[in-house]
Parts: C-alpha cells; structure tokens; sequence
C-alpha cells in the first residue's frame, strides 16, 4: 500500500529537489539545502533505479508505525497495522510521502522515534531503543529543518521533565538531545567525505529573505538604506519580486548575481538588520507565516513534470535510468492531485481539530494518548514556525508532518473500539531500561 504510487507509476516520484540531493555524490560539492547524507542514501540505493530507497523508506515507515502500536498496547490485534496503514493510505498523504525521492518523509517518522525514545522508551527493548535513535540521527542529517524541528521537541520535553519527570523522564530527554548531537556528527563527517572540508550543509538563515520578499519587507529595507556598497541589489530593487519561488528558482536577478554562492552573505545581513529595524513586522510576518504554513497541507506540491534539474542530473549521473524514468506517468503528466485533495485537506483539517479536542478534553479509553496527541501538536506547530516563518510557507511542508495528526485520530478510534485495550499494562511490554 505504501509502494503503490511509485508502483503505479513505473518509477518512484520525483521532486525538483531530488536532482540536488543525487548530484551530491557525484559533483563533491556542497549545495544549499541538499544534505550529503541524503544524496550518499540515494546513491547507495539507487540500483535498479531507486527502488531499494523507497522500499527502505517503507520499512522504516512500518516499523515505526509497528512500535508506536505496540507501545500503546495496540499492537496484540494482528490486523490493526495493516488497517492502520490501510486508512492512512486513503485519508492521509502518506504512501506519497514513502514513494517520493525526497526526504519528507524522514520528518514525520523522526517526531514518532523521538516520542518513542523520549516518552514511551519503557515500552521498548534495549535494540530497538538504539536503532530508534540511529534512525533519529540518519532523519535530521537530512533535511536542517528536521533537526530544527526535533530541537524544539527536545527543549519542550525539558521544560515538561524540570516539570514533572513523569510526564517526560530526564533520561528520555537525554537521548533525544544524544540523537540530535550524533545526526549533527554525521552530517558534518559526510560532508567532509563528500567535499573535502569539514562544514555545515549551507542555507539557513538566508532563506528567510524569501518570506521578506513576500511581505514586503526586504524590498522596503533596500529602498530605505540605498544605496549601500555592502548590497549588490541596491542596483536591482526594481526587479525584485514579490515571490521568493520566482526569487530563487525562477529566471531572476537571483540567478545572475551568483545564486546562493554570491548572495548568501547579503541576504544574511539583510535579514539581520531587518530584525533591528522592524521588529513589529517581523514579529507580524513570522506569526502570519506560521498560520499559513499550519493550514497549508495539500498532497502532491512539486510531484510534477516541471523537474527538469532532477531530469538532467538522473541523465548525466545515471544515464541507464532514463529511458524507465522516461516512461513513467509522471513525465506524461497523468498526475491530478486534485481529487485526492478533496480528501485528504478537509480529513486533515478535521484531524487537527479533533487533536485539540483530545489534548483538552478526557476519555478513559483514549486518556493514555493524549502524550502522543500534545507530542504531535507541539510537532505540527514547530513544524509551521521553521517552514513557514524561518523560510517560507508550501504546501509540501504541512503535507509531510499533517499525515501525524490523521494517525493519532485513528489510534483514538481503534484505542475506544478495542474490547482488551485497558487490560494490559505498560509493565506487561516493558523493555529492559538501559539506553
């Protein structure tokens, strides 16, 4: 189930940005946003054309999926994971998710592995406790806004734990932030491997010049402290756009002052100075930024045939590839996501609703979840401050953390139809407390 777009479409799904993460690898370079841990997992796994990457992105999926079932006392009913899966499957954006050649995924899965390793740790056994967190470590050297995100987690549950230890145990705080720490030495060690130099993956702070150019902000900036040898787009103003996509990936003033290589310092200080000079609309945009980012969660953003970088690096690094590639219904443009989305927004929606109600409100049948439920809340708000104020809002970004919300829905569903679910105790299930 999780397999069957890719499997449908003859070839997993590909994004704008999987071209960047594969060409890792092969031109040893570091790129803005594209982790070389990444690129080394699609390379590794790219023979016969990436099947084995989305087939180890499922079972991580399902084995997380399984061990958060088990945790819960939910997983002595042999059908429910299938059933589980099954609903996701139909009501969420997750088999798009594990299909895509694209990092997404590895978001969702690493809130899960932190809440497991975190919270319900008790639950587990002492291996799978160490592949939980080697997992956390492998999903935040991914993607920086997975670690940004895990990072508020792991302070969150550090404010519960100074709280009430019972609520969040110290040690599980520590193997959040020990999962954290070892993804950071990973990622740095694959760069040196890759490029030659021991770094962070660029970007970061320079991306949120895109949410100033949506609001206005950099362009007011510029025109109010021009002209200033220090901005080379004090000469350009006039061109800049309103759209940080057209900004940065489309045929713009951008492209021909050096991309990120000649502008990240720039921007940097723009973004800087902007925070010193309008702190009240900056503070207005990052709340207005994470809003939309919260309710902006349809399924399919940037699964389309307008990928030509990924085209060309697939073609120049994995030539016997293309003709399978070629073929597939993505490159014929049969993808309409618009029916789907008839679906999975308003499921999404009501799921988020009914998270708050379950945070807020107790039932003795599923009173035991609501850890999960503010775990995940806390998660989908995180999730909407990094990828909507600290860069920029899309739909791609809510899609792959959403699909949490929907699985705790249904976990509360089958927690309050199951006849033996109060029966057992955590004592039951418990693992050796080790790690």
């Amino acid at each position: 189930m999780l397999l069957a777009p890719a499997l449908w479409n003859g070839f997993p799904l590909l994004q704008f940005d999987t071209g960047g993460y594969f060409a890792r690898w092969h031109e040893g370079k570091l790129e803005e946003s594209r982790s070389t841990v990444y690129g080394a997992f699609l390379q590794f796994l790219s023979w016969p054309n990436f099947w084995p990457v989305i087939v180890v992105q499922t079972l991580f999926t399902v084995w997380i999926l399984w061990l958060l079932l088990r945790s819960l006392d939910l997983g002595r009913r042999a059908r429910i994971l299938p059933v589980t899966v099954a609903a996701l499957s139909i009501l969420s954006a997750l088999p798009w998710l594990t299909s895509q050649l694209i990092t997404d995924i590895m978001a969702g899965l690493a809130v899960l592995a932190l809440y497991l390793v975190m919270v319900r740790a008790d639950t587990l056994m002492r291996w799978e406790r160490i592949g939980l967190m080697a997992f956390i470590a492998f999903a935040v050297a991914t993607h920086n806004a997975t670690l940004a995100v895990l990072m508020l987690l792991v302070a969150a549950g550090l404010v519960f734990a100074l709280f009430d230890r019972r609520l969040v145990p110290l040690m599980g705080v520590g193997r959040g932030a020990l999962s954290l720490a070892l993804g950071a030495m990973l990622l740095v060690t694959m760069n040196y491997v890759v490029a030659g130099r021991i770094a962070w993956t660029p970007g970061g702070i320079a991306l949120m010049f895109g949410r100033m150019l949506n609001e206005g902000i950099a362009q007011r900036y510029l025109t109010e402290h021009c002209p200033d040898p220090r901005f080379k787009l004090c000469d350009h103003i006039s061109e800049l756009p309103n759209d940080a996509d057209v900004f940065f990936w489309g045929e713009s003033v951008f492209e021909r002052l050096g991309r990120f290589k000649g502008m990240n310092v720039e921007m940097a200080t723009i973004v800087l100075e902007s925070f010193r000079a309008y702190p009240w609309l900056q503070l207005k945009g990052a709340v207005v930024a994470t809003a939309r980012q919260l309710v902006m969660v349809n399924t399919g953003y940037g699964v389309n045939t307008e990928v030509w970088h990924t085209y060309g690096m697939i073609e120049l690094h994995a030539p016997q590839m293309e003709p399978t590639m070629s073929a597939a219904h993505q490159q014929h443009r049969d993808l309409n996501f618009t029916t789907m989305n008839r679906v999975h927004v308003p499921v999404v929606y009501l799921a988020m609703l009914l998270l708050i109600g379950m945070i807020v409100l107790r039932h003795e049948r599923v009173v035991h979840l609501k850890p999960l439920a503010c775990a995940v809340a806390l998660a989908l708000l995180a999730n909407a401050f990094v990828c909507g104020a600290l860069s920029n809002p899309h739909d791609r970004y809510g899609a792959r953390m959403s699909w949490l919300a929907v699985l705790v829905i249904l976990l509360a569903v089958w927690r309050v139809d199951s006849k033996s679910g109060s029966k057992a105790t955590p004592s039951q299930i418990r693992g050796p407390d080790r790690i």
